[in-house]
């Protein structure tokens, strides 16, 4: 089980051995630190990834940086979400589909549906700003 935390909205300046030595600083503990970079500039992106090792430890970890002011900017911790990527894989003993683990699976009927030119965009927009956005392209 894992109990990494996304520590986001981090200056850019901000490294690993910041981050372990502000925990360090009130006695919490984390297995791996990983400020995540672009691959060509090596700037960071300006969010982390803190693995802890319970889930007390990442409660606690939460608490201190969640909303912690930092400069001009304000701390966002909460539970890491597993990847897009990762969410889509056929877990072992799970029956595979027609494009095998992972692969597309067809509906109980084995009909598949219908897909025309890629992405579905006739769904209703989430926020007022992409009602806006969608007017606006």
């Amino acid at each position: 089980m894992s109990f990494t935390v996304f520590l986001g909205n981090l200056p850019i300046w901000v490294t690993a051995d910041d981050i372990k030595q502000w925990l360090a600083a009130d006695d919490l503990v984390a297995d791996s630190v990983k400020v995540i970079r672009n691959h060509e500039t090596q700037e960071s992106k300006g969010f982390a990834f803190v693995e802890a090792p319970t889930a007390d430890e990442m409660a606690a970890i939460i608490r201190r940086f969640d909303r912690a002011p930092l400069e001009d900017k304000v701390l966002r911790a909460n539970p890491a979400q597993p990847t897009k990527g990762a969410a889509g894989l056929a877990k072992a003993g799970a029956p595979a589909g027609p494009g095998g683990p992972g692969g597309p699976r067809t509906p109980a009927g084995g009909a598949r549906p219908e897909r025309r030119g890629g992405r579905k965009r006739d769904h209703e927009p989430k926020s007022a700003f992409a009602t806006e956005l969608a007017k606006a392209l």
